[in-house]
């Protein structure tokens, strides 16, 4: 009886892959795919080995994202005549700019092809959903794609900047700019100046401009992943922390509380962290300085920042 019934739940599952790959091709490989045509790529003809493509993509599995090119710069990838198998590589040749193509990968093809190199989150059946826009081709070679990709990272920035500039102003918040990181000092404190090279020690809370915490050393309630509630050290504008806050937290003197809004680049960039931080993401961390130490005998071990 188990059996039938685990044979019944197998043919159903088979009819339910042949009816989402309806009108799907097949590579060599196994990768489905189904192109889309773009109504401006008349003319333009295919892409040709040996030519770097620029594209946006979304890799889905489950209905949980992957990678998107949509939180972060494009995708660049060379057309080649031998490409990688089982993978979107494979039907590069038969597209255009302006097009549009679905692939699905098979995690049994991939650990045929990938013995014991499988990452965790992909379970046996399951499989890896990739859409991609063809937006342009990349003259130059590598230098070209660079050339590009910082194109790319400058709208994005000058984009965060004013949606910082935007969120000051909707909180009305008394921030001064600091190099790289915009500075609310709440009270500046009456110990010792937090000067370069200065050991630091300071409670944190940080949190995104959507109100999203991400960790803390005083609310364990506020942490992505949990850690002891220990004062957090590292070297000013030197060492230990963050870019923005090794920066920003010079604005203060011991006993010092306030806001640092730190822009991406100054913080995770184009990475991101943990489930929160997302690729391009400006943090805010409420802070208090607590400690100010001068020399190396003063120092105590410096636990690192949890990520």
């Amino acid at each position: 009886m188990t059996k039938r019934i685990a044979l019944l739940a197998a043919i159903i599952s088979l009819v339910g892959i042949s009816c989402e790959m309806t009108g799907y091709e097949k590579t060599k490989t196994g990768l489905r795919y189904k192109i889309f045509h773009g109504s401006d790529n008349k003319n333009k003809g295919t892409l040709r080995p040996g030519s770097i493509v620029k594209f946006n993509y979304l890799m889905t599995i489950n209905d949980s994202v992957l990678a998107s090119s949509y939180e972060t710069v494009p995708g660049y990838d060379m057309v080649d005549s031998n490409p990688r198998p089982h993978d979107f590589s494979e039907i590069l040749t038969k597209l255009s700019i302006g097009d549009s193509a679905v692939t699905y990968q098979f995690f049994d093809t991939l650990a045929k092809l990938n013995p014991g190199q499988m990452p965790p989150f992909l379970k046996k059946g399951s499989k890896i959903k990739m859409t991609i826009k063809i937006i342009d081709t990349i003259a130059n070679g590598m230098a070209g794609v660079q050339e590009d990709a910082m194109k790319e990272e400058s709208v994005i920035t000058a984009r965060e900047i004013k949606g910082i500039e935007r969120y000051i102003a909707v909180k009305k918040l008394n921030a001064q700019k600091l190099n790289t990181v915009y500075v609310v000092v709440e009270n500046k404190g009456n110990g010792p100046a937090v000067d370069s090279g200065k050991y630091v020690g300071i409670k944190y809370t940080g949190y995104t401009p959507e109100g999203k915490f991400f960790d803390s050393n005083v609310d364990s309630t506020k942490q992505e992943q949990k850690h002891p509630m220990e004062t957090f050290y590292f070297f000013a504008k030197q060492g230990g922390a963050i870019n923005g806050m090794l920066e920003g937290v010079t604005a203060f003197n011991k006993g010092g509380k306030g806001k640092l809004i730190i822009p991406s680049t100054y913080a995770y960039g184009r990475q991101g962290g943990g489930n929160v931080i997302k690729p391009y993401q400006t943090l805010i961390f409420d802070i208090e300085v607590v400690d100010v130490k001068d020399s190396v005998q003063q120092m105590q071990p410096m636990p690192p920042m949890p990520q």
